[in-house]
């Protein structure tokens, strides 16, 4: 059996016409699990100290966005059925470190933050980037 691939969010930055963003399978499988727990959720991603490295999944709402922060993707998380929508959010100063990096969550076993939905599960998200090999642009 082939290895299912990770899935790409849909561009969101001006100018721009490729993903800087994906879910591992797993991710988007734990995903679901948490929607229907929690309902509609997003990520952010800040620059923060301790946890502040990983991503975290808030349900919408709980967490309030700004001009300090940049939505890198939008992924659909529904695996075909009604749609899903997580909004993937990063603080712009981060954003402005990362720029060139294609960023990939990923669900390990662990404790995260107390504060991301997917703590009482006994796992944690996890972001793995890779330099990006293509021609990018930071218009944000």
């Amino acid at each position: 059996m082939a290895p299912r691939s990770a899935i790409d969010a849909a561009v969101t930055l001006p100018g721009e016409d490729f993903s800087r963003v994906a879910l591992t399978p797993e991710a988007a499988e734990l995903l679901r699990k948490l929607w229907l727990r929690h309902g509609p959720l997003m990520f952010h991603q800040s620059g923060g100290c301790c946890d502040g490295s990983s991503p975290m999944c808030f349900p919408v709402g709980d967490f309030l966005t700004g001009d300090s922060d940049v939505l890198l993707g939008l992924f659909d998380v529904s695996d075909g059925l009604e749609p899903q929508p997580l909004e993937f959010w990063m603080s712009r100063e981060q954003f402005n470190y990362w720029s060139h990096t294609h960023l990939t969550v990923d669900v390990v076993p662990g404790r995260g933050s107390g504060f991301s939905v997917e703590a009482p599960e006994g796992k944690r998200f996890l972001i793995r980037s890779t330099l990006m090999d293509w021609p990018h642009s930071s218009s944000t």
